[in-house]
């Protein structure tokens, strides 16, 4: 006689167990995959509404940093650059007290201030997105604008920006739609000229014209796994109300146009002395909206990016604090990998001032410091492993030796 097969039930849903992928047993009963997981959202919403929700980006007043705090910290990992850094902490802090804001009868609705950012290249613009992410209790994406198409073209949607933001988030949508996102190379989708275009630019104002929803504030159709729309797949619902957006570009020219626009109606004794008072090393600290304009961002997109804020270029000294104080500061990078090794390693205070002149030379900022150091320490890091010897100190000599090896130009 053919013994029966005993099937075990969900208690939920009446399913059997060779309908569903998986059934947990418990004491007096089972339950399926599916109810699970149901039953696992609807306890979600339920704490997300009482506001006592587990999830990770969970926003209390009572964590919220004040602004001296976040700029503080920032102080730890970048060097200079007060007036970004204060621009920064504040609209950090009030996009927390956006998502702590109690509902009141009061009909005040605070509104979020998104934020673009404009400097030179190697300048820290991306390194202060990178170090607030690091204290920061909500989600935290950085994208770069150069990969966005307009839809329909060869490249990325302006959705896939919260792709990876839903993804950061470990999809959790509520915790979505109060993250932050940081979109570099801003000046990359400037319009090719002044006037619309009678043809498409799909890669300049076509994104810029994508971004507008996203800046704005309106319910979004997500792909949940990134990539191309379409029509079959599912697609996860995302309010970007409460999403701040940060912009980040080095908009190279953007000097002559405030030169240009500063210069218009120098007329008369007056305007001439003001006009010769100008700081013209530094003429990022005079920009406004208009100019962002004339550079190619489209008038709607500067209106949703209200606070704007500059960066300025990094002189000798700046450059020669980027070496040694920052947390993760080039030296210690390189005295941390030699450590490794069982190595001690150490600058002699000439070589570093050589790096920087060379650094200022060539003007490109931190990266152009980063590339020399890397140039003066190649022939170490690959020789050292193999060493007996437990210390090596790197002399200005030697410095120049690496630099003529690296075919670099080296100063006399």
């Amino acid at each position: 006689m053919a013994k029966k097969t005993v099937r075990n039930y969900c208690s939920f849903c009446g399913r059997a167990d060779g309908d569903v992928r998986m059934l947990i047993s418990g004491i007096n009963g089972f339950i399926c995959d599916s109810c699970a997981r149901q039953a696992g959202e609807l306890v979600r919403e339920a704490l997300d509404k009482e506001g006592n929700g587990d999830s990770r980006f969970n926003v209390s007043l009572d964590n919220i940093p004040k602004p001296r705090e976040i700029k503080a910290y920032l102080d730890q990992y970048v060097i200079g650059q007060d007036d970004a850094k204060r621009y920064l902490s504040v609209a950090v802090y009030n996009h927390y007290k956006r998502l702590s804001q109690p509902k009141d009868d009061s009909g005040v609705e605070i509104e979020k201030s998104n934020v673009i950012m404009v400097g030179p290249t190697g300048t820290g613009k991306t390194l202060l997105a990178r170090s607030i992410a690091k204290l920061l209790n909500v989600p935290f994406t950085i994208v770069d604008a150069t990969v966005f198409t307009e839809a329909g073209y060869v490249g990325e949607d302006v959705e896939s920006i919260l792709s990876r933001l839903l993804q950061v988030a470990d999809y959790d949508v509520a915790a979505t739609e109060r993250g932050i996102v940081f979109i570099d190379e801003i000046d990359k989708i400037a319009r090719k000229s002044s006037n619309p275009s009678i043809t498409r630019d799909v890669s300049g104002e076509g994104v810029q014209q994508g971004l507008l929803k996203l800046l704005e504030g309106s319910m979004v159709n997500v792909p949940p796994k990134g990539g191309r729309k379409h029509p079959d797949q599912d697609y996860v619902h995302v309010n970007t109300r409460n999403i701040l957006f940060i912009c980040g570009g080095a908009f190279d020219g953007i000097e002559a146009k405030i030169a240009q626009r500063m210069n218009t109606h120098v007329v008369g004794y007056d305007n001439v002395q003001s006009a010769a008072q100008l700081d013209r090393e530094n003429m990022m600290k005079y920009i406004l909206p208009q100019d962002l304009k004339s550079f190619g961002l489209i008038p709607e997109i500067i209106g949703r990016l209200p606070m704007l804020t500059y960066l300025k270029p990094l002189d000798r000294e700046a450059l020669r604090n980027i070496l040694t104080e920052p947390k993760n500061s080039l030296v210690r990078q390189q005295v941390k990998l030699f450590e490794m090794d069982g190595i001690a390693l150490t600058f002699d205070q000439d070589a570093l001032e050589y790096m920087v002149d060379k650094a200022v030379e060539y003007k490109l900022g931190a990266r152009g410091l980063r590339s020399i150091m890397e140039a003066v320490m190649m022939e170490a890091q690959f020789e050292s492993p193999s060493w007996k010897k437990k210390s090596f100190t790197v002399t200005k000599e030697y410095a120049q030796q690496q630099l003529e090896k690296a075919n670099l130009p080296v100063a006399q």
